[in-house]
């Protein structure tokens, strides 16, 4: 070894390297807590994503369980250790396969045909009960098609719609397919339906004795209008059912206690709607009762962080401990995500406290011990073991070791300010880790979407593209955002460009004054969803901006509430009426009233298949810049849809990014292109 050679300076991000990002998650622990089955995702030669099972043993061996072009994932253990459930699209379709645990090749135990969207063991592992869907004339015996085969135009028929509710930007149109939860044995895979056709079933878990299954459905008389989901309980041997909830507010996450006298679950009141704080309940089913266990505490229960690399992690609900005194659950406050304990009775205690994002755990069956998935703005993220005693962690994988070693990354510092009207905001600044002494950088202003969602202590590929690429960059939660309690989530509705403009401007002001490397002459903004909505709302109403760059965004609400997949509810929700009560109520609150104003060059970005905030929304925004005279460029995105900058084809999310720095470079830095 050369003791005099010097270490490799490291490089920038590129746009490139989110073709190398590993993403670990969904660890869960096997019942004698020795071995940790997880899910690793990342993307292939082909540009493809790919997911495989991995699994960690206690003698801190890794290794890869599962391989192939597939996606498996949400692996599961049966009760008795010995085998392995996980989802997997290897036959076409996304079914239900079993692995054993001592090695041979997987099975396939469901042959659905429209696949599996979800599944759990039953406590004796003797069968299984997945979630899947059927057309009118299906049944749960009809088998996916190997092949399938493109429509001649001579079998096109017209889509009849007679329904508010019928398509989602997730799945497309929806054509009347209904949920069914399926029985299957473990065995022989015989099947039995135990449900009948529901209009919507989310969450479900079998009791300990293995008698009673719980579920969560739309059993409402008007599915599409009224937005209460209940609690289920299904006897499994004479098919009795019991709603637990009927019509009280709406319900997931559902999770049994030890000794099946009691199911949480996850849920509110709908008290303000769309922003309303998620709570923990416990029905205590022998007493007829119903706790709200957190109904005195201010938080958001959940993950609500905004992200471009862990957004589909799907992290857990609320976590028994093994006594049943009391419930893990994940939390959404100033940025973090952490875990917390709720007793049945007496206070909540922190259990894993810090900057960082918990996107994933499991708890060990017998100790106090855990192993999370943890992200940080300077870690993709890993596996962790940490004790839930003192918050002790040792780092299980380094998945994105190589490239952790090769690029430099850029911290997120938080700050707070205040708005205009007093109101404390956080923020993050970003400061681009080649800027020299003296040196100032171009701000770009990141706005997320939701709006009821956070910006927080996680990796962004994005940010960390720009910072290496000279840019600062600032991100904040205005009001509007999770993470501060539920007067500061509810106080946008009604208020779209008020307020929270003022949040964001304060912020950009805030920065200024605190980083004097912020070059303030060269200032941009971009931001999707909502953050699209607010970066046309921004350029339409100050020049301070030199580049935008709006994304999948809202410019006209009078016809967003009639083409949107959640339209229909979601403007009378947020910005406060329907069409036909207040039409000059939404032209007001729609940037595209304030087109005239707008000088800042504008990019629009947005994809062709976007149900949530459909592409028309651009086409409005655009043609009328260019009628204008503006500066604009349209980027159309082919089959993508609204979640295109975070499970997108990963060749057009690159797309995305280069034409989001191009953009930038052209006009904060004078690039040509």
């Amino acid at each position: 070894m050369n003791y005099n050679e010097q270490p490799a300076k490291r490089r920038g991000m590129t746009a490139e390297d989110l073709l190398r990002l590993r993403s670990v998650r969904d660890p869960h622990y096997a019942p004698n807590g020795t071995r940790v089955v997880f899910v690793e995702k990342s993307i292939d030669e082909e540009n493809q994503y790919r997911s495989h099972l991995w699994m960690w043993t206690s003698d801190s061996a890794v290794r890869q369980w599962t391989f192939g072009p597939w996606r498996d994932t949400k692996p599961r253990f049966s009760p008795d250790g010995e085998t392995i459930a996980f989802l997997s699209d290897r036959s076409g379709r996304t079914q239900l396969w079993l692995l054993p645990t001592d090695g041979g090749e997987a099975r396939q135990l469901t042959f659905f045909k429209n696949g599996v969207h979800d599944y759990v063991w039953s406590p004796d592992g003797s069968f299984l009960v997945a979630l899947t869907t059927l057309g009118a004339e299906e049944t749960i015996e009809d088998r996916e098609e190997t092949k399938t085969r493109e429509p001649k135009s001579a079998d096109l028929k017209p889509r009849v719609v007679d329904r508010l509710y019928y398509k989602s930007d997730a799945s497309g149109f929806l054509d009347g397919k209904r949920a069914v939860l399926v029985r299957i044995d473990a065995l022989s895979g015989k099947m039995e339906a135990l449900t009948g056709r529901e209009e919507e079933i989310g969450s479900f878990a079998i009791s300990p004795n293995g008698r009673t299954l719980a579920f969560v459905a739309n059993r409402n008389d008007d599915p599409d209008t009224t937005f209460t989901r209940d609690i289920v309980l299904l006897d499994l041997k004479s098919k009795a059912e019991t709603n637990l909830t009927n019509g009280c507010g709406t319900f997931a996450s559902l999770a049994w206690s030890p000794d099946g006298t009691k199911l949480a679950a996850i849920g509110h009141d709908l008290a303000y709607l769309g922003a309303t704080l998620h709570r923990l309940y416990i029905f205590e089913l022998e007493l007829g009762m119903k706790r709200a266990l957190t109904a005195d505490w201010d938080v958001h229960l959940g993950d609500a962080m905004v992200g471009d690399t862990h957004a589909d992690a799907n992290g857990p609900g609320p976590i028994w401990a093994s006594d049943g005194s009391g419930l893990y659950v994940t939390v959404s406050e100033r940025g973090r995500v952490n875990l917390y304990f709720v007793p049945l009775d007496g206070p909540i205690i922190p259990v894993l406290e810090g900057d960082f994002h918990l996107y994933g755990i499991t708890i060990h069956p017998h100790k106090p011990q855990a192993v999370a998935a943890m992200s940080e703005p300077t870690s993709i993220g890993d596996l962790y073991i940490v004790s839930l005693e003192n918050g002790m962690k040792t780092r299980l994988t380094r998945a994105n070791e190589a490239l952790e070693n090769e690029v430099v990354f850029a911290d997120a510092e938080p700050f707070t300010y205040r708005s205009t009207d007093g109101w404390e905001i956080q923020g993050w600044i970003m400061k681009p880790p080649e800027l020299g002494e003296g040196e100032r950088a171009p701000l770009i202003v990141e706005i997320h979407g939701g709006p009821h969602a956070m910006y927080g202590f996680t990796f962004s590929h994005e940010f960390q593209l720009l910072v290496s690429r000279g840019y600062a960059v600032l991100f904040t939660n205005p009001r509007g955002s999770h993470g501060y309690g539920q007067r500061f989530v509810n106080a946008v509705r009604g208020d779209y460009g008020g307020m929270d403009y003022e949040d964001i401007m304060a912020g950009v002001d805030a920065a200024i004054r605190q980083f004097d490397f912020i070059d303030e002459a060269r200032l941009g903004v971009t931001g999707g969803s909502y953050g699209g909505f607010m970066t046309n709302w921004i350029v339409g109403h100050t020049d301070r901006f030199k580049a935008a760059v709006t994304q999948r965004s809202i410019s006209n609400w009078l016809s967003f509430s009639g083409v949107s997949d959640i339209g229909y509810f979601f403007t009378r929700w947020e910005v406060g009426c329907d069409i036909w009560e207040d039409a000059e109520r939404l032209w007001h609150h729609s940037p595209l009233k304030y087109v005239k104003q707008m000088h800042t060059p504008l990019l629009i970005l947005h994809s062709e298949r976007d149900y949530r905030c459909p592409i028309e929304q651009a086409e409005q925004l655009f043609i009328a810049l260019k009628r204008l005279g503006r500066d604009t460029k349209l980027v159309r995105f082919p089959d993508a849809n609204h979640d295109l900058s975070r499970t997108g084809s990963p060749a057009l999310r690159l797309e995305r990014l280069r034409h989001i720095v191009d953009w930038f470079d052209r006009y904060l830095k004078g690039a040509s292109h």
